[in-house]
């Protein structure tokens, strides 16, 4: 039982600190501040829904998946930096607060879903924790890990209506333009920890 409860702790610090409801609040009223309220909550939930669901999929067929398509997990780490750096720059140009933008694209899956919430790192340190425990009690306590976590999300992204409310509309301009500087420094981050691991592990470029 111990042991069982040492691992939902080791699972919902390891997951919080990657995830980090805190810091998610600004990059979603940014992304979002074109929205009514119920339109907000709305978004908050697709996005949890979401990045459960890609946690879940790549827990259980991840590593099949990759070695299918060849693809390593540097790879994936560079490909969603990227994704969030192209992000950043709308939300820096003020490019992600127009209304045919919002109108056009679901924030709440790319990029909140995924690879904000559901990234690489959470992708990564969810395929590990599986792999180092075989049994169902295990895998059901990683899977609680999972959804407590993502509860902590929801909270933090379902509660920005009020921080909304109290920073007015020149605060929330404010809040989106650093919200872009560190979504980019979080894209940088995960393309130069690839890059990295490129260097490092050169056979990755080979597939062996």
């Amino acid at each position: 039982m111990n042991e069982l409860l040492a691992l939902f702790a080791t699972v919902f610090v390891t997951l919080f600190v990657i995830m980090d409801p805190p810091g998610t609040v600004p990059v979603f009223l940014g992304l979002t501040s074109s929205m009514d309220h119920k339109r907000r909550n709305r978004a908050a939930r697709q996005a949890i829904l979401v990045s459960f669901l890609v946690v879940v999929i790549f827990a259980v067929f991840g590593k099949y998946v990759l070695a299918y398509m060849g693809i390593s997990l540097p790879a994936l780490r560079a490909a969603g930096g990227l994704l969030l750096l192209f992000v950043a720059m709308e939300l820096l140009t003020g490019k992600a607060e127009e209304p045919s933008a919002a109108a056009n694209t679901n924030v709440a899956m790319v990029p909140l879903g995924t690879p904000l919430l559901a990234g690489p790192g959470t992708i990564v340190a969810t395929m590990v924790f599986v792999e180092e425990h075989a049994d169902l009690a295990s895998w059901a306590v990683i899977g609680a890990g999972v959804v407590a976590v993502h509860v902590c999300v929801w909270l933090s992204m379902r509660f920005a209506n009020i921080i909304q409310r109290v920073l007015r509309d020149d605060g929330v301009t404010l809040v989106t333009r650093i919200a872009g500087v560190l979504l980019a420094a979080i894209a940088v981050q995960m393309i130069a920890t690839a890059v990295t691991q490129f260097v490092t592990s050169p056979e990755i470029l080979t597939g062996h």
